[in-house]
């Protein structure tokens, strides 16, 4: 037994992109938890782990609703049972509303932060005991990966809702690590500027077309890899990404 099969990690946020691609990358080294409101957006990858050789279960988990993420983490705590948490990777995007801020209503403005805010907030709650409970024996430090955007650094017009809350996302994740850090656990926000290259996207005319003008979404698991994988004498605490030719 390695001991890397004492330890399991957890994937929130998963479809065809960026989460399918790092629980993939993550399943070669821990079983994998994948958390999705939608079903269908984890069945195919629980799937593909599992015929790679791979342990992977997957939970329809709404991270907006502290009861769905209470029972997502009870059923958690039952299939797991004598494992620690290595890593949790929190991929959740939320509703994107591009509007002009006149006519954005209440709701759609606070829709925003239901995921990128509210949704953090619950999911960390609930894996830093976990992470905590595995520094002392975990072969790599303890972490929690954030994906964040372009709308983390700036808003842009017509982007209040989505750019509020990833700005809050971002702050917390900040905070924690300068909070969970000194006790051995990676917290790490990683700000995705540019379009991910996946099925939904194939003819976006992104940067021209150019090859490569897309940023590969295995790419960016290999990225969250080596934030898991650094020591704690080198933690990364944000780490941006884009395409060769994406302006910034």
């Amino acid at each position: 037994m390695t001991a890397a099969s004492n330890f399991f990690s957890i994937v929130a946020g998963v479809g065809a992109g960026t989460g399918r691609s790092v629980a993939l990358k993550f399943a070669k080294a821990y079983p994998v938890v994948l958390l999705a409101r939608n079903s269908q957006n984890y069945e195919s990858i629980v799937s593909e782990i599992k015929s790679s050789g791979g342990h992977a279960i997957g939970i329809s988990t709404d991270v907006s609703s502290a009861q769905s993420v209470l029972d997502a983490f009870e059923e958690i705590q039952k299939e797991f049972k004598g494992k620690k948490l290595a890593a949790a990777v929190y991929n959740v995007g939320g509703k994107f509303i591009r509007k002009p801020f006149l006519e954005t209503n209440l709701e759609e403005y606070e829709a925003g932060y239901e995921a990128n805010g509210k949704g953090f907030y619950l999911f960390a709650q609930a894996v830093l005991p976990l992470l905590l409970e595995a520094v002392s024996t975990a072969l790599h430090p303890p972490s929690l990966i954030v994906t964040g955007a372009t709308a983390s650094l700036r808003g842009s017009a017509t982007m209040s809702s989505f750019a509020s809350g990833c700005f809050a996302k971002r702050a917390t994740a900040q905070s924690l690590a300068r909070e969970f850090g000194p006790k051995g656990v990676h917290v790490a926000h990683a700000i995705i500027d540019g379009v991910i290259d996946i099925p939904r996207t194939k003819d976006w005319p992104v940067n021209g077309g150019v090859e490569d003008g897309k940023i590969n979404s295995d790419a960016i698991a290999d990225s969250y890899w080596y934030l898991h994988t650094q020591p704690r004498s080198h933690f990364t605490q944000e780490l941006d990404v884009r395409p060769y030719v994406e302006k910034f």
